[in-house]
This record gives C-alpha cells, sequence and structure tokens, in this order.
C-alpha cells in the first residue's frame, strides 16, 4: 500500500514537472517570437542609428563624436546607465544581475582610402536596396547599432533576469587589438562572465581566430666608402638574407585542425647609411606574424633569433602608446595571442540553440581570418568569448563598404535573446 501511494506521489510529481517545463518552453517560444517581433518592427529604426554612425568620421583615438552620438542612442533606447570611461570607451548598462554579459562592438574604423575606389559617399551612411552603405558599416559599427535595438528590445519586455549587460563602444581596435577591453578590465574593474564581439561574421558563429604580433628586426652594419665595399659590413645584405629565410619559415609553421596555419611575412625595409656612396650600416624588416593554436610569443621570438644566429642583430616585439581622444594615454605590448573556444562549450552551445529558436535551423559556427578584441576577452583574461555580428567580413578595409539591413535585424534579435537563454 505505502509502495503504491509512493509510486503515484512519483508520477505526480513527474505530471507536473513536465508540465511546468511544457509551460515555460511556450512562454520562452512566444518571448523569442516577440523578440523577432520587435527587431523586425525596428528595422528602420537600427538603420537610421547606424547610417547617424557611418556619417561621424571615427579613426582610431579621434572617435570623441562618434561616442557621443552612440551614448546618446543608448540613452534614447531607455538603458539603465551610460557613461564614457577613461579611455573614451562608451558603456551602456542593462539590468543588476550577478552574472555578467558584455556586448563588443569597436567605433573606429579604417580611412577611406582611394576615393575614386568608391561608387558611392563612404561617409554619406545612404539607405538604399535594403543596405546600408558607407565606411563602418561592416566594420564594425553595424554591431554597436544592433546591440542598441537589442538593449531598447530588452527595456521594451520587462528583462528582469538575474544579469547584468554591458554594451561596450569600444576605442582604437583599429590601432591596437584589446587595448580597449585591458582599460576596462583593470581600470574599469568590469569581469564579465561572458562576452559576444560583434564584429562581422555574416550571422554564423565564431568561437574563435589566430593570434597575431608584431615584430622588427634590427641588422647593424659596418659603414664603408661606396668604392670599396669590401671594408665595411653592408646591413641590407644581412637582412635581406633574412627575409628570404622568412619566407622559408612561412612554409614550415604549425597547422591547426581549426584555425589553420600560422604566417609570417616581411611588410617593411627600411635602410640607412652615412651617405648613397656609403655602404648601409643599419637595416630593419617589420614582420607580421600570425599565430595559429599551440604558437606563443616565445617560440614565434625563437624562431626569428636562430634565423639571425650569428648576426649583429636583435629581435624587438613592438609595443603600443598613443593618446586616446579622452588625453589619456594608455598601451601593451602588441602581442595579441591565438584564441579559440571549445564546441561543447557553455557560451558556444547556448550561441547554437539561441540562433535555432530564432531562426529555426542550426548556425555555421567558424572562425574569424582577421584579429579581434578576442584576444584581450579570452585569449589573456580566459573570458569565454564568441563572435556574432551583421555583415560580411571579405568587405572590412575595402571600397564599397556595406551591410544588409535584414542582419541588423537579426543581430539586434540574437543578441536580444542570448541574454534570455545565458
Amino acid at each position: 500500500m505505502v509502495l503504491q501511494k509512493l509510486s503515484i506521489l512519483i508520477a505526480l510529481m513527474c505530471r507536473i514537472k513536465n508540465n511546468f517545463e511544457y509551460q515555460n518552453q511556450h512562454k520562452m517560444s512566444d518571448v523569442y517570437s516577440k523578440i523577432k517581433e520587435l527587431s523586425e518592427k525596428y528595422a528602420d529604426y537600427t538603420a537610421r542609428n547606424l547610417s547617424r554612425l557611418v556619417q561621424i568620421k571615427s579613426l582610431s583615438a579621434q572617435e570623441r563624436n562618434v561616442q557621443q552620438e552612440l551614448k546618446s542612442q543608448m540613452e534614447e533606447a531607455g538603458f539603465d546607465e551610460v557613461f564614457i570611461d577613461g579611455l573614451g570607451n562608451v558603456i551602456g548598462r542593462i539590468g543588476n544581475g550577478k552574472r555578467i554579459l558584455a556586448i563588443d562592438g569597436h567605433m573606429d574604423t579604417v580611412d577611406i582610402g582611394n576615393l575614386e575606389n568608391w561608387e558611392f559617399d563612404p561617409l554619406g551612411g545612404e539607405l538604399r536596396d535594403g543596405y546600408v552603405h558607407g565606411r563602418g558599416t561592416v566594420d564594425q559599427e553595424g554591431g554597436p547599432a544592433s546591440f542598441v535595438t537589442a538593449g531598447k528590445i530588452l527595456k521594451e519586455l520587462g528583462f528582469n533576469r538575474d544579469l547584468t549587460i554591458y554594451f561596450v563602444g569600444s576605442v582604437m581596435e583599429e590601432d591596437c587589438d584589446g587595448l580597449c577591453w585591458k582599460y576596462i578590465v583593470e581600470e574599469d574593474k568590469i569581469s564579465p562572465d561572458f562576452v559576444i564581439s560583434t564584429e562581422p561574421t555574416n550571422l554564423n558563429i565564431y568561437r574563435g581566430h589566430r593570434g597575431r604580433m608584431e615584430i622588427q628586426v634590427h641588422f647593424y652594419g659596418v659603414s664603408a666608402h661606396g668604392s670599396a665595399p669590401e671594408r665595411g659590413k653592408n646591413a641590407i645584405y644581412m637582412a635581406s638574407k633574412v627575409a628570404l629565410e622568412v619566407e622559408k619559415l612561412d612554409e614550415r609553421l604549425k597547422v591547426d585542425e581549426f584555425l589553420g596555419k600560422g604566417s609570417i611575412t616581411v611588410t617593411e625595409f627600411v635602410s640607412s647609411s652615412p651617405s648613397l656612396c656609403a655602404v648601409s650600416d643599419y637595416a630593419r624588416i617589420h614582420l607580421d606574424r600570425r599565430l595559429t593554436w599551440g604558437e606563443t610569443k616565445e617560440s614565434a621570438v625563437a624562431e626569428i633569433e636562430e634565423l639571425i644566429k650569428g648576426m649583429n642583430a636583435k629581435v624587438e616585439v613592438l609595443n603600443y602608446r598613443e593618446k586616446a581622444y579622452t588625453g589619456l594615454e594608455y598601451g601593451m605590448e602588441k602581442y595579441y595571442p591565438t584564441w579559440k573556444m571549445p564546441e561543447d562549450s557553455e557560451i558556444v552551445q547556448k550561441g547554437v540553440s539561441t540562433f535555432q529558436k530564432l531562426f529555426g535551423n542550426a548556425p555555421k559556427v567558424d572562425k574569424w581570418t582577421f584579429s579581434t578584441n578576442g584576444i584581450m576577452t579570452c585569449g589573456f583574461y580566459g573570458i569565454p568569448t564568441i563572435g556574432f555580428g551583421p555583415g560580411n567580413e571579405v568587405l572590412a578595409h575595402a571600397p564599397n563598404e556595406k551591410v544588409p539591413i535584414s542582419d541588423l535585424v537579426a543581430a539586434a534579435a540574437f543578441y536580444t535573446a542570448f541574454a534570455y537563454e545565458i
């Protein structure tokens, strides 16, 4: 009799549990439907906000005006708090929960380049044929325009989960990836549990990319009169021999199944001598080194030191130190670590489930070819990071940059839904 009652009680509890889960699933399904509905409703709002950002030229360390515009957009969208930190990052907050999600997008862009290569005004922010046109639409102000809309939707839905969301319009990324996040973590004392980068992913979910570093190799020769070069030691010859060895080194660098092969190339060759009638006594080569999984700063430097063995030469990993638009001088070493998130990690899986619930199909999980602020959030600090952004990365730094408004809508929906999902 006791066992029979116990069985009935267990069955009843299971039924209650299943019913609760069923209701919860339906409730979340309703929320996701509402998110999609609102993101589409605010398509023009998102596109116009991006257009206004694009019309403000915003090179690295010159972002003041675009940051003021972004701050105004966040305030108008009803964020709980918006402020500009000492480096010039615009940071908007929604919620007061224990767990912290940060959604990052850098607001600086590269320059326009040759205007003749553009078919439209790169600073026009023109809305036409379902696109927003102009420099920064893809790299990378489309992401922040979308997350402003996400914040607006979260406020409209009365988001009240145990989560704090920081929406970050960051600075100086084009000149020094991750510098902004070094400041945010170490000076603002904001340490997220999760980060979404809004760099362009063509609406795929990205979980890493190769690292990079900037290396210079200095060669010191001995000058002599050009009529008797045998009396000197020509630094140009030394540097040239090493440059050819660098080309061979590139062919034998490590390969990672997901991130691909490491690479190295000479991007600059500089030399000097007392005169054009004298043997060169100094030369320098600049190396762009891309690091795959398992390659480190130490291993990359050791490879070059092996090439210059026996020469009067030295290897230098460069440093970046510049003044932000706020007047603050700040910097870091130009070593940007490789990073990747495991495909079965919580943040990647939550990204995949968010996408599936919103759009009804499985996303492509991939990687960037270039470098992002993820080198700092995940590469240095180990914060779980993924990428999801509007636009195709092939248009980054290219003429005729433009982003589909439909991508902006999808991104706004994803950032909103991910806050519920995580």
